[in-house]
């Protein structure tokens, strides 16, 4: 019998491994440097560096930014549009917005398919789904020996109100894959079946240039762990939070764009209901970026408005995630001005920080830690030595010489700017969607959280902070205990009020029967599948809408307005409930439970006094340098407590508890450090 359940998450600079032993209900982790160049490299080199057997792996689950990656470094094969006659520059003009408004030089990244590769067919459908004009074959079969001639892998079919009626779509794909056997082939009403043709169009776009590329790898690494052993589904993580076996990622290759980020978020969540927390803000910060994420009410936001580059949408739900350009390999620079800057920019994984010794020369915050003493001279268990000199050289002559510091003044500089930027992130997914910060826990991880979770929290008033046993390989754990999930949608045009409650849940029962089916294309049991729905709506003459939960039943609509009322007022501090509520769309999410690990908790040994391995001066802004203990985290069991200041060393991260902060190690072996009122 397997006994194991591996998870492998790919960063920007480590590749990191979770393993779960199912008999010990225990977890170990490893880590290994990422490879750009082949993802899958680091992935297999993980497997054999954790002693991983897969022929005992019970469950193999992976995040992965390849397809995240693809879409930054567009590097896809030759792709092509087919479209209506008329409609072949809805993706260059977009929505005619601008990332930023007061810049009349700079414009959007060019559309993922250039305009020589997007091609029209005589065809028209109108917005009730009624054929206006049918599709010209005979143009549609010149478009498609065309395309053979030009050697395309891969096209999207946007046709313009197909969500309403997608017979034309469905014959220019049979005519296409008549012609080019092999090619990949996307229909815009079969990705994403809603009005707003921008928003559909770059969405199959999307998925159509990632579908060579994703669905190869995927089928490669299914390949080589079925070789070494592996006799289950390979799951991988998507956007939305659920799972995806390649069967599926062959489909929709597009959900993975935001498969690495969401692994964080959903460990975050996991961490704050062990604790008992049920409203926590993740916060995950790792070598190049810190993604931040909140829960509330045990729940993680879902948004369907994202990109991976502006211009761009993809409309699939995905988990809520802020990203920032703040890591450990941030680099600190001085702008045009003469003010002091933290990122985006950063080292990465090479050269690296300038205290690596690996070439690089600018400073990062892992240099700043370093000097004031937060961060020890070996990391990895001393598979990485650091240099002091290295890093106080870089500081000096890019920060503190500028500005007249000292290399502890500017060091400190450098991290309060770094911690800055994450507490105004926080604020923007808080504050702005109506949270308020002093409510919630932050659950600090990935390589570099433990060093900045502390500080970032007293800034915005958050008062416990939970650092997991894994920090820095916590995002893989998320892919442990992720389910495989499906989203559906359809439009549905009506007042709530004046809605055909038979009309409406038949139109679920359609959106439920095709969830179904893909469950069983997944090889999920009947007995593991769940059904929940969802409804967008908004008041009559909005444009924007509101998504809200929504049961079944003959109440299940007059339920989910007054629900829309109250997530309405929470979000935009205003309710009117004598305004009509018209609907716009049904959602449907669709879940095959796998198994999650189980972790045996610790026995608690309340008072455990700790033991320092050693002290050393660490520098805190306001206090200067202090004598502070070094401990071992292994060292430090259930029910342990100590008062700050701290540092808190381990394999793959280092915790920094501030002066007067209270520590206990709780049942889980998180840290939960305590903060004083600001």
């Amino acid at each position: 019998m397997a006994k194991q359940r591996v998870a492998v998450d790919v960063g920007g600079t480590f590749t990191d491994v979770c393993v779960f032993d199912e008999d010990a209900r225990s977890i170990r982790v490893t880590k290994v440097p990422s490879t750009p160049d082949d993802p899958m490299r680091a992935v297999l080199s993980g497997v054999e560096r954790g002693g991983i057997d897969l022929s005992e792996v019970s469950l193999f689950s992976h995040g992965t930014t390849v397809a995240t990656n693809a879409l930054i470094t567009r590097n896809f094969q030759p792709a092509a549009m087919v479209t209506t006659t008329g409609f072949r520059d809805v993706i260059e003009i977009r929505d005619g917005t601008k990332d930023d408004l007061w810049d009349a030089y700079h414009d959007v990244s060019p559309p993922y398919i250039r305009r020589r590769d997007r091609f029209e067919v005589p065809e028209r459908i109108d917005y009730a789904g009624h054929v206006v004009k049918p599709l010209d074959e005979t143009e549609a079969r010149r478009v498609a020996a065309l395309l053979r001639k030009r050697g395309a892998r891969t096209v999207a079919v946007c046709f313009v109100n197909s969500y309403a009626n997608p017979a034309h779509e469905i014959r220019m794909r049979e005519i296409l894959e008549r012609e080019l056997p092999g090619v990949a082939i996307s229909t815009s009403a079969e990705i994403l079946p809603e009005i707003f043709e921008h928003d559909r169009f770059n969405t199959t776009v999307a998925n159509a240039v990632l579908a060579p590329l994703v669905s190869g790898y995927v089928n490669r690494l299914a390949e080589e762990l079925s070789a070494g052993g592996y006799r289950g589904d390979l799951l991988l993580l998507h956007s939305g939070g659920g799972s995806m076996t390649p069967r599926m990622v062959e489909r929709y290759p597009v959900r993975l764009a935001a498969s690495g980020i969401a692994a964080g978020a959903i460990a975050a969540r996991h961490v704050a209901a062990q604790c008992g927390y049920a409203n926590a803000i993740g916060l995950d910060m790792g070598g190049t970026s810190t993604d931040i994420a909140l829960v509330h009410g045990g729940e993680l936001r879902v948004t369907k408005e994202w990109s991976v580059e502006y211009g761009y949408p993809i409309i699939f739900p995905s988990i809520e995630v802020l990203t920032i350009g703040a890591g450990g390999g941030s680099i600190a620079h001085l702008d045009e001005a003469g003010s002091l800057r933290n990122g985006p920019q950063s080292a990465g994984a090479s050269p690296g920080p300038a205290c690596y010794g690996t070439g690089g020369t600018e400073p990062t915050n892992s240099d700043a830690n370093l000097v004031l003493n937060r961060l020890g001279t070996a990391l990895a268990g001393g598979a990485k030595v650091l240099s002091p000199e290295l890093a106080e050289n870089a500081l000096r002559d890019q920060v503190a010489q500028p500005l007249g510091l000292t290399i502890e003044e500017s060091a400190s500089a450098v991290l309060r700017v770094a911690n800055a930027n994450m507490a105004d992130a926080v604020r923007l997914i808080s504050i702005r969607r109506g949270y308020d910060p002093r409510d919630f826990a932050l659950i600090a991880f990935g390589g570099a959280g433990g060093l900045h979770g502390a500080e970032v929290a007293r800034e915005l008033n958050i008062p416990t902070v939970v650092v997991p046993p894994n920090p820095g390989v916590t995002s893989a754990l998320g892919c442990l205990l992720v389910d495989i999930r499906h989203d559906l949608s359809a439009m549905f045009d009506a007042v709530g009020d004046e809605a055909d409650v038979e009309e409406f849940e038949n139109a679920f029962a359609g959106l439920e029967a095709e969830a179904s089916a893909r469950l069983r294309h997944e090889g999920v049991n009947a007995e593991d599948g769940v059904l929940q729905r969802t409804v967008s709506m908004r008041y009559l003459g909005q444009w924007r809408s509101l998504t809200v939960k929504c049961g079944s039943g003959p109440d299940a609509l007059r339920e989910a307005i007054e629900l829309f009322h109250e997530q309405h007022e929470r979000e935009y501090s205003f309710r009117r409930d004598e305004t009509p509520v018209q609907i716009y769309q049904l959602g449907l999410t669709a879940i095959g439970v796998t198994p999650k690990p189980v972790v045996a908790p610790h026995e608690v040994t309340p008072g455990a006094a700790p033991t320092a391995q050693q002290n050393r001066k660490v520098y805190f802004e306001g206090t200067g340098w202090v004598d502070t203990p070094v401990h071992d985290r292994a060292a430090l069991p259930a029910g342990c407590r100590l008062t700050g200041p701290a540092v808190i060393e381990q394999l793959d991260s280092t915790t920094v508890v501030p002066p007067d902060a209270r520590v206990e190690i709780d049942e889980w072996l998180n840290i939960r450090i305590h903060l004083t009122e600001a």
